[in-house]
């Protein structure tokens, strides 16, 4: 029998306590870590976090009530603020010459006010949870007064008006230069320097080396974990893959990660934490399916929470599957200077973050 939380017994739908992980990658879960009175600070998807140099975690959610909601490390609420973000999806914080900054990408989805209250995955439908306009991507002070904000390519000649925009993730090089996936819109990488001045775009659906190609991508990073020059590792998540590319969009190789709908890797020290949505199960990406992938800085997949245990067979990674008793759907993760996780999900029933406590 196929276990789905339907099946499984009560005790596995709350994991509070439980410990996941394997070797040196062992974790205690929290789930009681940065609950809130959801009526006063809802959450429709905790869709990123982020640590600022004070030590407080940053969370975006697509609630506009509050689009950003700061915890201290022991998950109590600082402070809450923002309306103006409906897709509120990417987070991150960059300290410059010693002041921090935020970087908030938009991706365009919005709840519906004409939600007919069933409908949540006829994309195209009038009546659908959410629908879709145009993303953006926006620079604040860490106190959410904007700098600027970077809208459509079309608006300087990039993309042609009929090409969605609708921006999933960002990534901040030493430099400033901007790198963003477009994984909601047209599946591009598109490169600005620190003003927000077009540089180059890469990827896209239909180059005639697939190699080249972009799915659902869905999260970018910087990865300076090899020695050398420092390269881009990019989600194809559709493609249950990440890609490698040169800071100038210069294909590398793949990362297959059979069986796992992979989102970029959080980096530290030689190992990355890459939030999986959905497991691919039955020739689909199967429902509250998600998981943790740490990847070793050759990206070799050695531990797995929430999910199976990676298995190698002549050097080949077999399909990875959801475990079904700790996750929804993970969207990201951020790590503390103990190497704590904090977990938000997609579609979580507007769960707030869950810590995992490093052993």
């Amino acid at each position: 029998m196929t276990l789905t939380p339907s099946t499984l017994p009560k005790s596995k739908l709350n994991p509070h306590g439980k410990i996941v992980g394997a070797g040196n990658f062992q974790y205690r879960i929290d789930m009681h870590w940065g609950q809130l009175d959801p009526s006063l600070y809802p959450v429709e998807n905790c869709h990123d976090l982020a640590i600022d140099s004070q030590g407080r975690i940053l969370m975006i959610t697509d609630n506009v009530k509050n689009n950003i909601i700061i915890y201290n490390k022991e998950g109590e609420l600082l402070e809450a603020w923002g309306t103006e973000f409906p897709g509120g999806h990417s987070l991150k914080v960059v300290n410059e010459n010693g002041q921090d900054f935020l970087y908030v990408v938009d991706s365009g989805w919005l709840l519906n006010p004409k939600w007919d209250g069933v409908s949540t995955d006829a994309w195209d439908s009038p009546y659908n949870k959410v629908v879709s306009q145009s993303g953006f991507i926006a620079k604040l002070t860490i106190e959410g007064r904007l700098i600027y904000t970077i809208g459509h390519p079309q608006t300087i000649g990039v993309y042609k008006p009929e090409q969605a925009f609708r921006p999933t993730d960002i990534a901040i090089a030493d430099n400033g230069d901007l790198y963003v996936t477009d994984g909601y819109g047209s599946d591009y990488v598109l490169q600005y320097d620190k003003q927000g001045r077009y540089i180059r775009h890469w990827g896209g659906h239909d180059n005639q080396d697939s190699d080249l190609n972009l799915a659902n991508t869905h999260g970018i990073r910087i990865d300076n974990r090899q020695a050398g020059e420092a390269h881009l590792i990019i989600s194809s998540r559709a493609e249950r893959a990440l890609k490698l590319f040169t800071m100038q969009g210069e294909y590398i190789k793949t990362i297959a990660t059979p069986g796992a709908y992979i989102g970029a890797p959080v980096l530290k020290g030689s190992y990355g934490f890459a939030p999986v949505c959905w497991s691919h199960v039955d020739e689909t990406n199967a429902v509250d399916s998600g998981f943790i992938c740490i990847l070793d800085k050759e990206n070799k997949v050695i531990a797995n929470l929430g999910g199976t245990q990676p298995e190698y067979v002549d050097g080949v990674l077999q399909p990875m599957c959801s475990t079904w008793d700790v996750f929804n759907h993970c969207h990201t993760v951020c790590i503390d200077e103990n190497d704590n996780l904090y977990v938000g999900q997609w579609r979580a029933n507007q769960s707030y973050p869950i810590k995992l406590e490093k052993l």
